[in-house]
């Protein structure tokens, strides 16, 4: 594949994966009357994913360091599984469970919504970046890859401890805490 089918394939499944997080978010496709249990241990998998990703990250940036470049794949590979698997969980949650609200007149609200705005805008651009670096790494175009890892690292890393940070602030009010 070239580079621009490559792009236009990243892209599409970019914008597929937007519009599915906004459609099951907003419940226009139908919920079962009855949610399963396994729904409400899905914010913490979610937390756990994205902990485990950032130390991976962090672990990866550390093995590219020491010009590891087998384990800085591995743990690129891992990590983009574990973000996968975070999606797909994500996205069951937010199509399934009623959407919890940080309580209004809560003294830490402006910060909580601070972090999950720049969270959400941030994970909406992060993930094409993701799939170029990928391929590019990939391919051994290293002088490429390193050129979006500039930008989508540091994204991912952000994305992968402030969910965690949302987590940890929204728990206590979801419901069947």
């Amino acid at each position: 594949m070239n580079d621009k089918t490559v792009f236009r394939l990243v892209m599409t499944i970019s914008v597929i994966v937007f519009v599915a997080v906004i459609i099951l978010n907003k419940k226009i496709l139908p919920v079962p009357e009855t949610i399963p249990d396994f729904v409400y241990k899905l914010p913490k998998l979610n937390a756990m994913l994205n902990g485990t990703c950032s130390l991976l990250l962090l672990l990866s940036l550390y093995m590219i360091k020491q010009k590891n470049i087998e384990a800085h794949k591995k743990l690129n590979i891992i990590t983009f599984v574990l973000s996968s698997a975070f999606l797909l969980s994500y996205i069951t949650y937010h199509w399934l469970a009623q959407e919890t609200s940080f309580p209004t007149g809560h003294p830490l609200r402006t910060v909580y919504l601070t972090i999950l705005i720049s969270h959400i805008i941030l994970a909406a651009i992060v993930l094409p970046l993701v799939l170029l670096s990928f391929h590019k790494g990939l391919q051994m175009r290293i002088p490429q890859h390193k050129k979006i890892v500039r930008w989508s690292y540091p994204i991912w890393l952000y994305v992968t401890i402030t969910g965690v940070i949302v987590y940890a602030m929204i728990s206590p009010y979801y419901p069947h805490h």
